[in-house]
């Protein structure tokens, strides 16, 4: 229907570009999500990346309870159990401190990013979604509303959904900078040897400042990294040794390195008809840095207000719908900011530290939140009501 979008269909001299309800850029969770949401409600998605899948992707590989629910409701099948190894011990640390062993707990799932990634495209492809994956973009062009691929092509969209992780094209042309250098995260991962058969999962608060450090054990590796605030770790690569040497693997495997958005929300996910999704929206848990699940659930709530606004014929008015659906996700990631202050300022470090190894409360919630049974604002007043008294205590010394 030619005129159902004026201005979209002509590129250059009178020539007909190929036209979509919805063109993704980024087939992660949160792109692939969003593809799979439009296409399977009917629209013409084309999703975009630069990569053809599967491919190696940076991060930790947790998979909480919260992203198997995630996954299960937006795809409508859980994970493949060969993609994931599910772990039942989990051990806590805090600047150098043995916190707790914990075992027999809700199940943490990991996953390498190759093999979800894969999986979820797949569901995208599988629901009508075009594939555009291994065809980078050149050209975002925010007035006549088409995006421009490397070899050439031109597509044209009633709605872009930016799903592209924390370098994001789509935030660089919509803002002029993909996020807040000052605010952003940053992480440094390896890939060491399989881990024994019943290594838990290591969390170390405090391994990099106003971050933490992970161990991961997966079925043919162990995930080792840092990460935190990249302003206040100038000496992150020599934080990154240390951390290694607890392990004994310090120097022995090649560091990889990315911008987190470690809790930095935007405020406003995109603009009009465009709208910015998982790690371009800042939607990383800004205490344990995991982004699968809130890229899941953001590219879902992006891909329905896409269809909305599309199916009302008014592209423009996908912000406003989006925004709304966010608001969940935007209210978990307040109280999660100011849990933050607690776990990593240094006012308040070893009141946390005291609170998490003499509270079983807090911990308990710490792992049903992980779980995915609960959200922040349950962690938040169990850690609020524990606070004062540790306070007390650590002012005092009592």
């Amino acid at each position: 229907d030619m005129g159902r979008y004026p201005g979209l269909f002509r590129a250059g001299a009178g020539e007909l570009m190929d036209t979509y309800d919805v063109i993704v850029i980024g087939g992660g969770p949160a792109g692939g999500s969003a593809a799979h949401v439009a296409a399977r409600a009917g629209l013409r998605v084309a999703l975009v990346d630069r990569h053809a899948f599967p491919r190696d992707k940076l991060c930790g590989g947790g998979f909480t309870g919260r992203s198997y629910r995630y996954y299960q409701e937006i795809f409508g099948a859980p994970i493949p159990a060969e993609i994931i190894l599910t772990k039942t011990s989990v051990e806590f640390h805090a600047h150098g401190q043995e916190l707790a062993r914990i075992d027999d707990i809700p199940p943490i799932h990991m996953t390498m990013r190759r093999d979800m990634d894969a999986s979820i495209v797949g569901h995208a492809l599988a629901s009508g979604a075009e594939d555009f994956c291994g065809a980078g973009v050149a050209e975002i062009d925010l007035e006549g509303r088409r995006v421009v691929l490397k070899d050439g092509r031109e597509l044209g969209y009633a709605v872009l959904i930016g799903a592209d992780g924390a370098n994001s094209s789509v935030a660089r042309a919509l803002f002029g900078q993909a996020f807040d250098h000052e605010r952003i995260g940053f992480g440094l991962e390896i890939e060491a040897p399989v881990p024994a058969a019943d290594a838990p999962v290591r969390i170390d608060f405090g391994a990099a400042e106003w971050g933490y450090g992970w161990n991961f054990p997966k079925a043919g590796s162990a995930t080792i990294g840092i990460g935190g605030v990249h302003s206040k770790n100038p000496e992150m690569k020599a934080a990154m040794e240390r951390y290694c040497g607890i392990f004994g693997v310090a120097g022995q495997h090649k560091v990889k390195g990315a911008f987190l958005p470690f809790g930095d929300v935007r405020r406003w996910p995109g603009r009009r008809e465009v709208l910015l999704a998982g790690d371009a929206a800042g939607l990383v848990d800004p205490i344990t840095g995991e982004g699968i699940a809130y890229a899941m659930q953001s590219g879902a709530l992006a891909g329905e207000a896409a269809v909305e606004a599309v199916r009302a014929n008014h592209p423009p008015r996908a912000l406003t719908l989006y925004k709304m659906k966010l608001r969940p996700i935007h209210r978990a990631m307040f109280h999660a900011r100011w849990i933050r202050q607690i776990i990593f300022g240094r006012a308040f470090r070893n009141t946390f530290v005291r609170a998490f190894r003499g509270s079983g409360t807090v911990r308990y919630q710490y792992l049903r939140l992980m779980a995915g049974e609960i959200e922040y604002p349950a962690l938040a007043w169990a850690t609020f009501k524990k606070v004062p008294g540790f306070v007390v205590r650590s002012v005092t010394g009592r």
